[in-house]
């Protein structure tokens, strides 16, 4: 047995030219299998079987083409190259056991040849490798085409998703120097809810049952946080309190949420054709959305003009409206919606927005990414009014670190408020009030 290469520092010691001359060898053979098989194979035979199916016959033909080429492959390396070969016509090639893995949350490939997944909040390089550029860019348009959108040389930047609603962003030459860069948002195959975010350490039950409230009397949320922190995720698990009668619409740049009510119409925006017409923005949707009856609007993320949109519908009777946000803090969450609105060009005064804010949103869900990988929830905050020209901000609470375990998982504690809400009345209204207060004592103690 040929023994391991030395490692020295992160470069390993290169390989002996026979060696070298070997592995050329064994590459061309797999390539010349690979070339083989695609050249005999009959996209109409091909076109009604199953994945199971089409496997087994693309393993015999592996196998017939090696004995007749006399090309050396065990089995392994027989059912590898037709488990490949299957995946490239059916699926997305070398990223297809990353989907399926489920400790994986996020894939990035960058260029054929590296690729990075994150696994419980931590980034570690797989050898996964790409056949070359060319191989990868053609996956990359594969997802592209299945959203009607287009990838390539004119239109090089897209976001896109998988059929699981998974959220793809793809970027390629000559804006991505060392080729085709793709990153996956990789969704949980079942809903996380509440029960999943108190067992992964997200939050406590108390503090679930205080969201869990918020949305059944149906405040106006805005959830704030970095990139890959959960916001999308928070927001699925709030949405689920949803009442099954009421009609919601969602608005996304790429659909991604998971909401289960019954009755959800979910509108995604389009880029402009090749000519640079057709284009229909966020904007445009939420203005759309305001003619179709909705009881709530969801907008997956806020980011432009549209924030001056989604405060009028929280503000004409659209109750429980529900958006994500990019931003450090919740005070931070309410200047970015402030620049946002100024970016729709509506003429309005600092303050004129300040009281359109403080008007429609109840609540700012703050959520984090920490140092351990752990997602959480670290900070609840209402507006509580306007002084002046300063939005009135209150913590009912914040999570406060206490230090880590042997492990390095951080240990904390949610520091609670017991000053009266300024949504009292509504919670009264709802029959929540009692609900609340017990929560607050629960999380406080």
């Amino acid at each position: 047995m040929m023994d391991a290469l030395p490692v020295f520092g992160r470069r390993a010691v290169e390989p002996s030219a026979p060696v070298q001359q070997t592995i050329r060898l064994r590459l061309e053979d797999v390539e010349m299998i690979r070339a083989l098989c695609l050249s005999n194979i009959d996209a109409s035979s091909i076109a009604g079987l199953t994945h199971a199916r089409l496997l087994q016959r693309v393993e015999g033909m592996v196998a017939e083409l090696a004995t007749e080429h006399r090309i050396q492959l065990n089995r392994n390396e027989q059912n590898q190259i037709a488990a490949e070969l299957v995946d490239d016509m059916l699926g997305l090639g070398p990223l297809e056991p990353l989907l399926e893995d489920e400790t994986i949350t996020d894939i990035m490939v960058n260029g054929p040849e590296r690729v990075f997944v994150e696994r419980r909040g931590r980034l570690e390089q797989l050898a996964v490798r790409f056949r070359d550029s060319a191989h990868l860019a053609n996956i990359c348009q594969r997802i592209a085409a299945s959203v009607g959108r287009r990838v390539d040389e004119s239109s090089p930047m897209v976001d896109a998703r998988l059929k699981d609603g998974s959220r793809v962003n793809i970027v390629l030459p000559p804006l991505s120097i060392d080729g085709p860069c793709l990153s996956i948002r990789k969704f949980a195959k079942k809903p996380i809810n509440f029960g999943k975010l108190i067992e992964y350490g997200s939050l406590t039950p108390p503090v679930a049952r205080l969201l869990e409230i918020a949305s059944r009397c149906r405040l106006n949320v805005i959830i704030s946080g970095g990139t890959g922190s959960g916001k999308t995720t928070m927001m699925n698990a709030m949405s689920s309190f949803i009442d099954p009668t009421e009609r919601v619409v969602t608005v996304e740049d790429a659909a991604e949420l998971q909401l289960q009510q019954p009755h959800v119409v979910r509108l995604e925006t389009r880029p402009m054709n090749l000519e640079g017409k057709g284009e229909i923005t966020q904007r445009d949707l939420v203005r759309n959305a305001l003619r179709m009856r909705p009881d709530r609007i969801i907008i997956g993320e806020v980011r432009g003009p549209e924030a001056f949109d989604m405060l009028q519908a929280m503000n004409t009777g659209h109750d429980g409206s529900m958006s994500t946000i990019h931003a450090n803090n919740t005070r931070d969450a309410l200047a970015r919606i402030e620049n946002m609105v100024q970016m729709a060009s509506m003429g309005l005064s600092p303050r004129a927005i300040r009281m359109q804010v403080v008007s429609a949103v109840n609540l700012i869900v703050q959520v984090e990414r920490q140092r351990d990988g752990g997602r959480r929830l670290v900070q609840l905050t209402e507006i509580a009014g306007i002084e002046g020209e300063t939005p009135l901000l209150n913590d009912i609470f914040k999570f406060e670190v206490l230090g880590e375990d042997a492990t390095g998982r951080i240990i904390g504690r949610y520091a609670i408020s017991h000053t009266r809400a300024s949504f009292h009345e509504r919670l009264n209204y709802f029959g929540l009030l009692r609900a609340w207060k017990a929560a607050l004592e629960e999380a406080a103690a």
